[in-house]
């Protein structure tokens, strides 16, 4: 663990955090499910998917150096729990900002787990960005799903703000630039990361998608059953109704970036390809020729850019043989394939190039 900087040093808010955060854990444990269910992937499914053998996750996410600092946010969905994680040895020019990486977990996962997983914090480490671990609690979803599918009730959108609110809470606190942050997540993370960037499209410059459906697809747990199996259209949400009423037009949708396994058993794949055409249409974008890549012994990948003027507005990648998890994630973790090209440096690489654009 390095040494802490006052710019980095937690608040009292976040101190009173880590102090009640067992006794936290005990008032809520049992309304938790006696036994989570690892294949609730975006809303509620029995599927097993076809990931690496269940392995005890490890109790800090990789690296080890570096701070993880927790904290609450506030927001129209009630409070939500986050951790930051911040590279150990930063010496901040002075003015300096950060980009900031926002990670959306998937259900029945938290997001110690997708960062021990996806190993984002190496990545921040090496190209000096801070990377956010917002956390579902499961009294809004007893599998720890983000309830991107609930629009009838309007808990989709409030936790999309709650999830904003958390973003500007690290911003206020932190080093944050934010010109440069960009939200990612896997499958129910997906969906929401994908609806958060919808909602608020001026706030993030790219967004990245790993096994999830466009979040405009379902408006209920029985809807988004029948769109994670591929069977309804594929819809964006309709824009807001105060801007709808005034006729305001918003921001363009930011840069995205889709990777989705084709033999992913919970979430089809077609909802990677319906997306994509969806996003680009709105962005005035057509689709390229389809290429097959392959590094080494990993799973092949078939990448399809949809370009506006020039320019990747939506890249799409469907992963030959890669089930429902990370693509070149850690092994031996739940939703985890350690033989799929590597996820986590794609996902930086798309969002470092939308940097270049601002």
């Amino acid at each position: 663990m390095s040494r802490r900087s006052p710019l980095f040093s937690l608040s009292a808010l976040t101190r009173a955090y880590q102090r009640n955060l067992k006794a936290f854990a005990r008032v809520t444990k049992p309304v938790r499910a006696a036994k989570p269910v690892r294949a609730k992937a975006v809303a509620v499914s029995r599927a097993r998917p076809k990931a690496a053998p269940v392995a005890r996750t490890p109790r800090k996410p990789l690296p080890a150096s570096g701070e993880w600092l927790a904290g609450i946010a506030p927001g129209p969905a009630g409070a939500r729990r986050f951790h930051l994680y911040v590279p150990p040895g930063l010496a901040l020019r002075a003015g300096e900002k950060l980009p900031l990486l926002v990670m959306l977990h998937g259900c029945g996962q938290t997001g110690r787990e997708l960062a021990a997983s996806s190993r984002m914090n190496r990545l921040a480490v090496r190209h000096r960005f801070l990377v956010l671990y917002p956390e579902q609690e499961r009294l809004a979803n007893a599998h720890g799903c983000w309830n991107w599918f609930d629009r009838r009730s309007g808990k989709a959108d409030a936790e999309a703000a709650t999830l904003l609110a958390a973003i500007e809470l690290v911003a206020r606190r932190h080093p944050v630039d934010m010109a440069r942050v960009a939200v990612a997540g896997l499958s129910a993370g997906a969906s929401m990361a994908a609806l958060l960037a919808a909602r608020y499209p001026d706030r993030f410059c790219a967004v990245a998608m790993h096994s999830g459906v466009a979040p405009g697809t379902a408006d209920s747990a029985a809807t988004a059953m029948a769109a994670m199996h591929g069977r309804r259209e594929a819809h964006l949400p309709d824009p807001p109704q105060a801007l709808a009423a005034v006729g305001a037009a918003m921001a363009p949708l930011p840069p995205l970036l889709i990777l989705h396994g084709d033999a992913d058993n919970v979430v089809s794949v077609r909802n990677a390809a319906a997306t994509a055409v969806l996003w680009a249409e709105s962005l005035g974008a057509r689709a390229g020729p389809v290429r097959t890549m392959q590094r080494g012994r990993r799973h092949a990948v078939r990448v399809t850019e949809y370009k506006a003027r020039g320019r990747a507005q939506v890249t799409l990648r469907e992963i030959v043989g890669l089930g429902h998890a990370w693509s070149g994630g850690a092994p031996g973790l739940n939703y985890s394939d350690p033989a799929g090209p590597d996820a986590s440096s794609l996902v930086w690489a798309f969002v470092a190039r939308q940097f270049k654009k601002i």
